[in-house]
């Protein structure tokens, strides 16, 4: 970090808190140091350290392919792409494949810290998929993970050993928080790394 920019957080904190104090009372300083602190934590997730993310492929070790599905893997398309990246049609070495489910969690559900309804959704994506997949001759297990799809990832591919990971979306209008994730997936995964963008027609693209 910058060497001005700590004083410069200091600064932005203690002034409302104090000016707070002095107009509105103690109360008023005491929320403002509340909503301070609730900032300095969110900057401090943001700011924590973004290294790589899993092995380089290892050419002697059967290959694990990890699905990640933002959006769920239904149409042809997407499924043979899959399918293909898995060996199924003999041109590469046979892989094994986990379809991974990053947690949606609505705002009315996480205020009130309520995340069943987000791993139903999620479950749900996760059948239609490996059932989608299944009927191309992929046999994959399945698994739920973080909200954040990075993490989500990085949990993953440190117990799974992804050799090759695909991420799977909306285009980046409907999806904006994939989009940014595959951006950062891109430049840290050490692992093969492919995003299928599929429309509302179900065409995929790269």
């Amino acid at each position: 970090m910058a060497s001005w920019k700590p004083p410069l957080l200091v600064f932005a904190i203690a002034v409302p808190i104090v000016a707070g104090t002095l107009l509105g009372g103690p109360g008023v300083g005491l929320a403002l140091a509340a909503l301070a602190a609730v900032a300095i934590v969110y900057w401090a997730v943001q700011m924590r350290p973004r290294g790589g993310i899993g092995e380089a492929p290892d050419a002697g070790v059967r290959r694990r392919l990890l699905v990640v599905v933002s959006r769920a893997v239904e149409d042809a398309a997407t499924t043979s792409a899959i399918a293909a990246e898995a060996g199924i049609d003999g041109s590469r070495d046979l892989a094994e494949v986990m379809v991974l489910a990053p947690l949606r969690i609505g705002f009315l559900d996480r205020w009130a810290s309520d995340l069943e309804p987000a791993r139903e959704e999620a479950q749900k994506m996760l059948v239609l998929s490996v059932a989608s997949l299944a009927r191309v001759g992929v046999v994959a297990e399945a698994r739920v993970g973080d909200e954040d799809i990075v993490q989500a990832v990085e949990d993953q591919v440190g117990s799974y050993a992804a050799s090759e990971v695909i991420l799977v979306t909306a285009p980046d209008e409907d999806d904006p928080d994939a989009a940014h994730a595959a951006d950062e997936l891109a430049g840290r995964l050490r692992t093969g790394f492919r995003r299928l963008v599929v429309d509302q027609e179900g065409r995929p693209g790269s």
